[in-house]
Protein backbone atom coordinates (compact mmCIF):
# COMPACT_ATOMS: atom_id res chain seq x y z
CA UNK A 1 0.00 0.00 0.00
CA UNK A 2 1.70 3.89 -1.06
CA UNK A 3 0.97 6.34 1.47
CA UNK A 4 -1.73 8.77 1.49
CA UNK A 5 -2.04 12.05 0.34
CA UNK A 6 -2.72 13.53 3.94
CA UNK A 7 -2.51 17.37 4.77
CA UNK A 8 1.38 16.54 6.34
CA UNK A 9 3.64 14.33 5.15
CA UNK A 10 3.85 10.90 6.99
CA UNK A 11 5.11 7.24 6.73
CA UNK A 12 2.45 4.44 6.65
CA UNK A 13 3.92 1.40 7.99
CA UNK A 14 0.64 -1.28 7.15
CA UNK A 15 0.75 -4.05 10.24
CA UNK A 16 0.97 -8.03 8.28
CA UNK A 17 -2.99 -8.86 8.98
CA UNK A 18 -5.54 -6.60 8.22
CA UNK A 19 -7.08 -4.44 11.04
CA UNK A 20 -8.10 -0.88 11.38
CA UNK A 21 -6.24 -0.32 14.16
CA UNK A 22 -3.83 2.86 14.33
CA UNK A 23 -1.39 5.08 15.83
CA UNK A 24 -0.59 7.99 15.10
CA UNK A 25 3.28 9.30 16.38
CA UNK A 26 3.99 13.15 16.77
CA UNK A 27 7.98 13.28 16.98
CA UNK A 28 9.76 15.61 18.77
CA UNK A 29 11.05 19.24 17.90
CA UNK A 30 14.16 18.96 16.04
CA UNK A 31 13.01 15.15 14.53
CA UNK A 32 11.18 14.13 11.69
CA UNK A 33 8.78 11.08 10.96
CA UNK A 34 10.87 9.01 11.22
CA UNK A 35 12.52 9.54 14.50
CA UNK A 36 9.89 7.46 16.39
CA UNK A 37 9.29 4.13 13.99
CA UNK A 38 11.13 1.97 16.47
CA UNK A 39 9.19 2.94 19.50
CA UNK A 40 5.85 2.28 17.67
CA UNK A 41 6.52 -0.61 15.69
CA UNK A 42 7.09 -2.43 19.08
CA UNK A 43 3.71 -1.58 19.84
CA UNK A 44 1.07 -4.13 19.34
CA UNK A 45 -0.25 -5.12 15.42
CA UNK A 46 -1.68 -1.50 14.43
CA UNK A 47 -0.87 1.17 11.36
CA UNK A 48 1.72 3.33 12.17
CA UNK A 49 1.19 7.08 10.57
CA UNK A 50 3.99 9.09 11.79
CA UNK A 51 3.43 12.69 10.78
CA UNK A 52 5.50 14.88 10.63
CA UNK A 53 5.96 18.48 11.94
CA UNK A 54 5.17 21.21 9.19
CA UNK A 55 8.01 23.50 9.86
CA UNK A 56 11.75 22.72 9.01
CA UNK A 57 14.20 23.21 11.31
CA UNK A 58 17.87 22.66 10.71
CA UNK A 59 18.14 19.05 9.21
CA UNK A 60 14.60 18.43 11.40
CA UNK A 61 10.89 19.89 12.02
CA UNK A 62 9.34 21.69 14.34
CA UNK A 63 5.40 21.80 15.21
CA UNK A 64 5.65 25.09 16.74
CA UNK A 65 8.49 28.18 17.77
CA UNK A 66 8.75 28.63 21.19
CA UNK A 67 7.92 31.05 23.89
CA UNK A 68 10.53 31.33 25.98
CA UNK A 69 9.36 34.73 27.81
CA UNK A 70 8.90 33.08 30.99
CA UNK A 71 12.32 32.08 31.69
CA UNK A 72 14.13 29.51 29.43
CA UNK A 73 13.46 26.38 27.57
CA UNK A 74 12.19 24.51 30.74
CA UNK A 75 9.51 26.95 31.24
CA UNK A 76 8.65 27.47 27.28
CA UNK A 77 5.13 27.48 26.43
CA UNK A 78 3.87 27.26 22.44
CA UNK A 79 3.96 29.93 20.00
CA UNK A 80 -0.25 30.57 19.69
CA UNK A 81 -0.16 30.49 16.05
CA UNK A 82 1.95 27.64 15.24
CA UNK A 83 0.46 25.38 18.05
CA UNK A 84 -2.98 26.25 16.40
CA UNK A 85 -1.71 25.18 12.91
CA UNK A 86 0.04 22.44 14.08
CA UNK A 87 -3.15 21.00 16.05
CA UNK A 88 -5.92 21.93 12.93
CA UNK A 89 -2.89 19.83 10.67
CA UNK A 90 -2.72 17.29 12.59
CA UNK A 91 -6.60 16.65 13.02
CA UNK A 92 -7.10 16.86 9.44
CA UNK A 93 -4.21 14.49 9.00
CA UNK A 94 -6.44 12.02 11.16
CA UNK A 95 -9.98 12.29 9.53
CA UNK A 96 -7.91 11.74 6.39
CA UNK A 97 -5.79 8.13 7.06
CA UNK A 98 -9.00 7.09 8.75
CA UNK A 99 -10.68 7.42 5.42
CA UNK A 100 -7.30 6.30 2.88
CA UNK A 101 -6.53 3.78 5.15
CA UNK A 102 -9.48 2.10 6.80
CA UNK A 103 -8.99 2.51 10.09
CA UNK A 104 -11.67 2.92 12.88
CA UNK A 105 -9.70 2.99 16.28
CA UNK A 106 -6.88 5.86 16.58
CA UNK A 107 -4.30 6.48 19.29
CA UNK A 108 -2.01 9.32 19.50
CA UNK A 109 1.97 8.62 20.35
CA UNK A 110 3.87 12.12 20.74
CA UNK A 111 7.15 12.87 22.21
CA UNK A 112 8.54 16.75 23.58
CA UNK A 113 5.79 18.57 20.90
CA UNK A 114 4.34 15.74 19.86
CA UNK A 115 3.36 14.68 23.38
CA UNK A 116 2.36 18.13 24.33
CA UNK A 117 0.33 18.19 20.93
CA UNK A 118 -0.94 14.77 21.19
CA UNK A 119 -2.42 16.24 24.61
CA UNK A 120 -4.10 19.43 23.23
CA UNK A 121 -6.15 16.89 20.75
CA UNK A 122 -7.69 14.56 23.35
CA UNK A 123 -8.71 17.62 25.11
CA UNK A 124 -9.86 19.47 21.94
CA UNK A 125 -11.86 15.94 20.84
CA UNK A 126 -11.49 13.60 23.23
CA UNK A 127 -13.91 10.98 21.29
CA UNK A 128 -11.54 11.22 18.43
CA UNK A 129 -8.78 9.55 20.22
CA UNK A 130 -8.90 5.97 22.01
CA UNK A 131 -5.53 6.57 23.80
CA UNK A 132 -3.19 8.78 24.04
CA UNK A 133 0.50 8.14 25.23
CA UNK A 134 2.32 11.52 26.01
CA UNK A 135 6.44 11.01 26.32
CA UNK A 136 8.15 13.95 27.89
CA UNK A 137 5.45 16.91 27.51
CA UNK A 138 3.30 18.91 29.17
CA UNK A 139 -0.13 20.53 28.98
CA UNK A 140 0.19 23.74 27.29
CA UNK A 141 -1.20 26.87 29.11
CA UNK A 142 -3.62 27.55 26.34
CA UNK A 143 -5.57 23.83 27.30
CA UNK A 144 -5.10 23.81 30.78
CA UNK A 145 -8.83 24.81 32.04
CA UNK A 146 -10.22 22.83 29.51
CA UNK A 147 -12.53 19.63 30.85
CA UNK A 148 -14.80 18.82 27.48
CA UNK A 149 -17.41 16.45 28.01
CA UNK A 150 -16.01 12.16 26.51
CA UNK A 151 -12.60 12.56 28.51
CA UNK A 152 -13.91 10.95 31.14
CA UNK A 153 -11.91 7.71 31.03
CA UNK A 154 -10.23 7.83 27.75
CA UNK A 155 -6.38 6.34 28.84
CA UNK A 156 -3.44 8.25 29.40
CA UNK A 157 -0.10 7.43 29.75
CA UNK A 158 2.15 10.36 30.98
CA UNK A 159 5.98 9.61 30.67
CA UNK A 160 8.84 11.68 32.42
CA UNK A 161 12.55 11.65 32.99
CA UNK A 162 13.91 12.41 36.74
CA UNK A 163 16.77 14.25 34.99
CA UNK A 164 14.76 15.75 32.32
CA UNK A 165 16.44 19.25 31.42
CA UNK A 166 14.47 20.06 28.50
CA UNK A 167 10.65 19.36 30.36
CA UNK A 168 11.49 18.75 33.90
CA UNK A 169 9.42 16.19 35.51
CA UNK A 170 6.94 17.93 37.47
CA UNK A 171 5.68 19.89 34.23
CA UNK A 172 4.48 15.93 33.21
CA UNK A 173 3.27 15.54 36.84
CA UNK A 174 1.15 18.65 36.48
CA UNK A 175 -0.36 17.24 33.34
CA UNK A 176 -1.30 13.94 34.59
CA UNK A 177 -2.80 15.35 37.54
CA UNK A 178 -4.86 18.12 35.58
CA UNK A 179 -5.83 14.70 33.33
CA UNK A 180 -7.33 12.52 36.39
CA UNK A 181 -8.92 15.55 37.48
CA UNK A 182 -11.29 15.93 34.42
CA UNK A 183 -11.94 12.34 34.30
CA UNK A 184 -8.86 10.65 31.95
CA UNK A 185 -7.73 7.18 32.85
CA UNK A 186 -4.16 7.96 33.50
CA UNK A 187 -1.35 6.13 34.32
CA UNK A 188 1.80 8.67 35.49
CA UNK A 189 5.59 6.67 35.31
CA UNK A 190 8.53 8.46 36.44
CA UNK A 191 12.29 6.91 34.62
CA UNK A 192 15.75 7.90 35.95
CA UNK A 193 16.19 9.47 32.24
CA UNK A 194 16.78 12.61 30.74
CA UNK A 195 15.05 13.80 27.41
CA UNK A 196 14.50 10.56 25.48
CA UNK A 197 13.04 7.24 25.86
CA UNK A 198 14.43 4.84 27.49
CA UNK A 199 14.01 0.81 27.38
CA UNK A 200 12.18 0.78 30.59
CA UNK A 201 9.49 3.46 28.99
CA UNK A 202 9.20 1.63 25.87
CA UNK A 203 8.42 -1.37 27.56
CA UNK A 204 5.48 0.68 29.66
CA UNK A 205 3.91 1.92 26.52
CA UNK A 206 3.67 -1.09 24.80
CA UNK A 207 2.33 -2.55 28.23
CA UNK A 208 -0.65 0.08 28.52
CA UNK A 209 -1.20 0.07 24.90
CA UNK A 210 -1.22 -3.50 24.86
CA UNK A 211 -4.24 -3.13 27.69
CA UNK A 212 -6.64 -0.90 25.35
Amino acid sequence: MTDADLPLDHVHVAPDDPCDRAVVVLHGRGANERDLLPVARELPPHHVVSLRAPEQMGPGYTWYDLDLSDGGLHRSQPDPDGFRRSLDLVADAVDAAREAYGLETVGLLGFSQGAIASLGLLLEAPDAYAWVAALHGYLAASHADRAPAGVEGVPVFVGAGDDDEVIPPGRAAEAAERLRAVGADVTHRNYPTGHGVGRAELDDVVAFVSGR
